[in-house]
């Protein structure tokens, strides 16, 4: 059986890899949709709402010393690739 810490250090790992994809996915989504479009403005809010969550998750990290790499949040710049 694992070691409790290395239970949340997995579930960690894999949802920082989940959020990740889910942004990407929405934005791509959003850049499909014609601007303005109720579709569009629902992609929309998705992306914003994954840049408020990444950029969080990675504030949080680095305050408490982890590396993105941990978290499956590495390669991605929320005011960059989200905004």
């Amino acid at each position: 059986m694992p070691r409790k810490n290395d239970r949340y250090k997995n579930y960690l790992f894999d949802i920082g890899l989940f959020i990740k994809e889910g942004a990407l996915k929405a934005r791509e989504k959003r850049s499909k949709e014609k601007k303005g479009s109720k579709a569009h403005m629902y992609e929309a809010g998705r992306v914003m709402a994954f840049y408020e969550v990444i950029s969080l998750l990675q504030q949080e990290a680095e305050g408490f010393a982890i590396p993105l790499k941990d978290l499956q949040l590495d390669g991605i710049d929320p005011d960059k690739d989200l905004l």
